[in-house]
C-alpha cells in the first residue's frame, strides 16, 4: 500500500472536511484548492477596489462634496472596511467556523454591492448635475439620496468583515505544517496571494475607473457587482476540495480567563519549575486537534494563570498552553501599532494622491488618462516586486542567510518602512514641483489646470507597489504565522485592523491639520483648490512621521520574540539548506500513533 493510501497520507494540523472527518493531503488542500481561492480573490479585489478607487471622485463631482469631507468619507469608510474583521474572525473562530462565516458574509457583501450600483444608476437616487466649478456652490444631496448610498456603502464593511479574515486563512489552511514540504508551500503562499489581489486591482485602476469616467458610473460599478458574483460561484465551486478547521470557542473569552486569572492571583508566587504549573495531557490536545505549547519566561506576570490554588474555576486556572496562547496575541500587538502610520500612508493613494492627478494635464493626444487610474502604477509595481522577491531575492539570500524565508518577517517589514519614508519625501518634492508651475503659470487662484503631466506623479505610486511588496505581504504573514493554531482568523485580522486604523487616523490627521493650520488668517494647508494648498507641507510631516515610526519598529522588534513552531517542518527546511536533517519532535510522534 502507497503512503498516499496510508495514515502517513491524513493531516496532522487537525483540518477535517465539513463533516468533521480527517482529510487526505492527496484528495484535498495544496494548490488545487488554493486555485478556487485565489481566483476568487482575483474577482473580489477587482469588485472592490472598482468602488473604493474612484470612491473620492464620485462624492466629489456626483455627490459634491469638497476636498477634505470628501477624503475623510472615503478614509472613514475604507477605516471601517477594514475594522469590521476583526469581529468577521471571532465568529469564525468562536462560532461558525471559517467557511461558513465566509459564505454568509459574501451574501452580504452581493447586496450590499446591488444596492450601491442601484444608487448611482437611478436619477433620483443621486443629486442634479452640476457644471459649477466650484462644488460647494453645486446643490447638495438629499438625506434620503445619501442614506441609501452611504447605507449600501456600510452593508459592504459588513460582507467584507466576514470574507476579509477568513479568506486568506483559508488559503493558508490548505497547507499542512507537519508535512515539510506543504510548509514549504506555505512560505510562498503569501507572496501568490498578494499577487492575486493586485492582478484583480489593476484592472478595476485601469479598466473600470476609465469606464466609470468617461462610459457611466452604472457600467462602472455593475461590472464589478458582477465581478463579485462570479468569484462567490467559483469560491463555492471549491467546496470538495477545502480542509477546514473546526471553532474552538471565542478567543477573546480564553485571553479574558488568563489575564482575569492572573489578576486574582496578583500575588501568588510562580514556582521556578514549569512542571509546576496546571497544563493538559498532551493525548487530550491531538485528541482535539489542538497543539501543546510549553510555557515561555516571556510576559511573565501572565504565568500566575496556571499557578495551581487548589481552584479548578476556569477564570482562577487556566492550563500553560492557554496562557500562552494569550501571550502570542498580545505580544503581536506593538507590531500591530508599528504598522499603523504605513497604512496611513497607503490611504493617501485613493485620496489626496488621485485629488493631484485632477490638476494635472491628462491628456495623451485624445485619449484622457482618469487620475484614479495611477493607483494601476501601484498594482504594476508591487506585481513585478512580488515575482522579483519570490524569484530571485528569496533564493538568494536562502543561500545567505540558511533561512527557508531568505530574510525573517520582521526584516521584511522593516525594509517596507524604511521605502515609506522616502515615498512621502519624493511626494513633498513633486507636490513642490507642481505647486512652483502652479505660480508660473498663473493658476493658483483659478484652480485651474497645472501645464505638467499627469505622470510626474508616478515615482510615488511606484515606490508604494513596492513597499506594499516588502510591508503588506510580509504583515499579513506575521500576523498569520504568529498567531495561534486556534486563533488564526483573529491573528490575521490583525493586519486588517491596522489599515482600519490607519484610514482614520488618515481622517484624523487630515481634518486636525486642515483646521490648525487655518487658525488665525493664514491660508492653510489643504483647501479645496489645491493649487493654493501646501501638499508639500503635508507630506513632509508624514516623511516625519514615518522616520519617527521606523525608530519605534527597530526598538520593539528588538525585544520581540518568535513563537516556536507548533511542527520541525521549518527545521527540516533549514537543515535541507545546512545539509542536515533533524528528528521528529514528541508531539509530532503523538499525532502520528
Amino acid at each position: 500500500m502507497g503512503v498516499e493510501n496510508g495514515d502517513d497520507d491524513y493531516t496532522q494540523d487537525g483540518t477535517v472536511d465539513l463533516k468533521g472527518n480527517s482529510v487526505r493531503r492527496s484528495k484535498r488542500g495544496g494548490w488545487t484548492a488554493c486555485f478556487f481561492v485565489v481566483v476568487y480573490e482575483v474577482f473580489e479585489r477587482m469588485a472592490y477596489y472598482g468602488i473604493s478607487s474612484n470612491l473620492v471622485i464620485y462624492l466629489t463631482e456626483k455627490l459634491h462634496q469638497g476636498t477634505v469631507r470628501s477624503a475623510n468619507n472615503v478614509t472613514n469608510w475604507v477605516g471601517t472596511v477594514w475594522m469590521t474583521p476583526i469581529l468577521g474572525a471571532y465568529v469564525a473562530d468562536a462560532h461558525l467556523g471559517r467557511y461558513l462565516t465566509f459564505v454568509i458574509a459574501s451574501a452580504i457583501y452581493f447586496s450590499g454591492m446591488s444596492l450601491l450600483t442601484l444608487a448611482v444608476s437611478v436619477p433620483g437616487l443621486k443629486p442634479p448635475q452640476c457644471v459649477e466649478s466650484n462644488v460647494t456652490d453645486c446643490k447638495k444631496a438629499s438625506t434620503l439620496q445619501l442614506a441609501i448610498f452611504y447605507g449600501a456603502l456600510y452593508m459592504l464593511t459588513v460582507g467584507t468583515g466576514g470574507t476579509k479574515p477568513n479568506i486568506s486563512t483559508i488559503g493558508a489552511d490548505q497547507f499542512d505544517d507537519f508535512d515539510p514540504k506543504e510548509k514549504g508551500h506555505k512560505l510562498s503562499f503569501f507572496n501568490w496571494w498578494m499577487f492575486s489581489i493586485f492582478f484583480g486591482t489593476l484592472f478595476a485602476n485601469t479598466i473600470l475607473v476609465y469606464i466609470q469616467d468617461n462610459v457611466g458610473w452604472t457600467l462602472g460599478y455593475g461590472l464589478p457587482t458582477a465581478g463579485l458574483a462570479i468569484s462567490i460561484m467559483i469560491f463555492l465551486a471549491g467546496t470538495p476540495f477545502y480542509r477546514h478547521r473546526v471553532p474552538s470557542g471565542s478567543p477573546f473569552t480564553r485571553m479574558a480567563k488568563v489575564i482575569v486569572a492572573a489578576l486574582r492571583k496578583w500575588n501568588t508566587p510562580i514556582p521556578n519549575d514549569p512542571k509546576e504549573l496546571y497544563e493538559l495531557d498532551l493525548e487530550e490536545y491531538a485528541k482535539k486537534g489542538k497543539f501543546k505549547i510549553d510555557s515561555t519566561p516571556t510576559l511573565r506576570f501572565l504565568n500566575k494563570a496556571c499557578v495551581k490554588t487548589g481552584s479548578k474555576d476556569p477564570w482562577m486556572l487556566c492550563s500553560v498552553t492557554q496562557v500562552e496562547e494569550t501571550k502570542q496575541m498580545l505580544r503581536m500587538f506593538p507590531i500591530l501599532i508599528a504598522t499603523i502610520v504605513p497604512s496611513t500612508m497607503i490611504a493617501q493613494v485613493n485620496t489626496l494622491f488621485v485629488k493631484q492627478g485632477t490638476t494635472l494635464d491628462r491628456g495623451i493626444g485624445n485619449f484622457h488618462i482618469p487620475p484614479a487610474s495611477l493607483a494601476g502604477f501601484v498594482t504594476i509595481s508591487m506585481l513585478i516586486s512580488v515575482v522579483i522577491y519570490d524569484r530571485f531575492f528569496v533564493p538568494t539570500m536562502r543561500r545567505l542567510t540558511k533561512n527557508p524565508r531568505g530574510i525573517s518577517l520582521l526584516q521584511r517589514m522593516g525594509i517596507g518602512l524604511v521605502f515609506h519614508i522616502f515615498i512621502m519625501m519624493i511626494a513633498s518634492l513633486i507636490e513642490r514641483r507642481r505647486l512652483g508651475a502652479a505660480k508660473d503659470h498663473g493658476v493658483v487662484e483659478s484652480g485651474g489646470q497645472v501645464p505638467l503631466s499627469i505622470f510626474i506623479l508616478l515615482p510615488q505610486f511606484v515606490l508604494m507597489g513596492t513597499a506594499d511588496a516588502f510591508l503588506d505581504v510580509a504583515k499579513i504573514e506575521f500576523f498569520y504565522d504568529q498567531a495561534p493554531e486556534s486563533m488564526k482568523s483573529l491573528g490575521t485580522s490583525y493586519s486588517m485592523t491596522s489599515i482600519g486604523i490607519g484610514n482614520f487616523l488618515s481622517s484624523f490627521l487630515l481634518s486636525t491639520v486642515s483646521r490648525i493650520t487655518t487658525k488665525h488668517g493664514h491660508h492653510g494647508w489643504i483647501l479645496n483648490n489645491l493649487n493654493a494648498s501646501h501638499l508639500d507641507y503635508y507630506y513632509a510631516f508624514f516623511a516625519i512621521l514615518n522616520l519617527l515610526n521606523f525608530f519605534f519598529f527597530l526598538v520593539i522588534t528588538k525585544y520581540y520574540v518568535y513563537k516556536a513552531e507548533v511542527s520541525d517542518s521549518m527545521e527540516v527546511l533549514e537543515g535541507q539548506l545546512r545539509g542536515m536533517a533533524p528528528a521528529a519532535t514528541d508531539q509530532e510522534e503523538s499525532r502520528r500513533r
